[in-house]
């Protein structure tokens, strides 16, 4: 009988054990999420939330017949997972355009030397799905640089400029910035 109890009682725990295991890893994922924050000394915060993908071995940037992961030309959210999602605490201009304070999706369409970056209203999605390219409200070209040394895993820092901020993109072998100018 004490056998049985003693069986009993370790197969509960050993549930409960992988229990805690999986409520404990259930919300890491590969491509995990990271925001970024600056505010100026005028007083403008800029925040950027994204997910971080990595290389792992893989061609990132480059033709669909060469099996990259995100092909030129080929819409990308700019991350994994949700949209990357930037909010602006007041108006700001982008390439001319002012854009309103408050929450906007940013994707891009990568390409070899220069990526079509746009901001879209609609900043709430999640997965691959693409935006409603008529709520784009900004769009613009920026160069891209390419980088001797890779880097493994999606960064986006933010660093001020002479007119404002610069939102600075870099993965694989590729960085690219998005100026962004206070009003």
């Amino acid at each position: 009988m004490k056998k049985k109890i003693l069986i009993a009682i370790s197969l509960i725990f050993v549930i409960l054990g992988a229990g805690m295991f999986y409520l404990n890893n259930r919300n890491r994922t590969l491509s995990p999420s990271a925001e970024q924050r600056i505010t100026t000394n005028d007083g403008l915060t800029v925040s950027i939330d994204y997910s971080r993908p990595s290389v792992r071995e893989r061609l990132i940037f480059g033709t669909e017949e060469e099996g990259a992961l995100q092909p030129f030309g080929v819409y990308w959210r700019l991350g994994a997972n949700e949209a990357t999602v930037a909010n602006f605490s007041e108006d700001i201009i982008i390439n001319g355009t002012t854009v309103s304070a408050g929450y906007y999706g940013i994707h891009a369409f990568p390409g070899k030397d220069s990526f079509d970056i746009a901001l879209n209203k609609t900043w709430d999605r999640w997965g691959f799905s693409e935006p409603d390219y008529s709520q784009d409200i900004v769009n613009l070209t920026v160069p891209v640089e390419h980088l001797s040394q890779p880097i493994e895993q999606f960064t986006i820092r933010l660093g001020e400029s002479n007119t404002g901020i610069q939102i600075i993109c870099e993965w694989s072998d590729v960085r690219f910035v998005i100026p962004v100018e206070e009003k």
